[in-house]
């Protein structure tokens, strides 16, 4: 025999004892498997829960109806304060498009952007506030303002704009 043969020979041996001693360590390893499974078996039986208890999912989701959503959403918006004024929704509400000009939005004090407007008249002015107009959303995207703190605002931008 050749010395290649005696060399295959002791790597298919070698490797061979690799896998025997990988196997009985797994065996011995899991050998206690069925022993702590009725551990924890017997533990699990002892709160006297039952099976569907156990399973049982941990949170539900609440779907609201179609009916429900617009009281969902108002009880999510805070409630305005009647004593505010336009100043203070133009803070709360405005000054975030009306105070960098963001998407086309008119910047308070610029009587140039202003001035076209104006001129279109109050009521026009009011009624893009209260709607929507262009990309501004309706009430300015806080559906909590009324009409009237709406108007108080664009009265605040357009006096702060003449």
């Amino acid at each position: 025999m050749t010395k290649r043969h005696w060399i295959n020979t002791a790597l298919i041996l070698g490797i061979s004892a690799v896998l025997m001693v990988f196997i009985f360590i797994l065996v011995v390893h899991h050998r206690s498997i069925p022993a702590r499974v009725q551990q924890d078996r017997s533990a699990l039986l002892k709160t006297g829960l039952s099976v569907a208890d156990r399973i049982k999912h941990v949170g539900e989701v609440a779907v609201a109806s179609v009916e429900a959503r617009p009281e969902a959403m108002n009880k999510g918006v805070a409630a305005p304060s009647a004593s505010r004024d336009g100043q203070q929704i133009y803070q709360a509400s405005c000054v975030v498009c009306h105070g960098a000009g963001l998407a086309g939005a008119p910047k308070l004090e610029d009587k140039g952007q202003w001035a076209v407007r104006i001129a279109k008249g109050i009521d026009t002015l009011y009624t893009s506030a209260v709607n929507g107009a262009g990309t501004m959303p309706a009430k300015g995207g806080n559906p909590a303002l009324s009409t009237a703190e709406v108007k108080a605002a664009v009265d605040y931008m357009v006096a702060r704009s003449k």
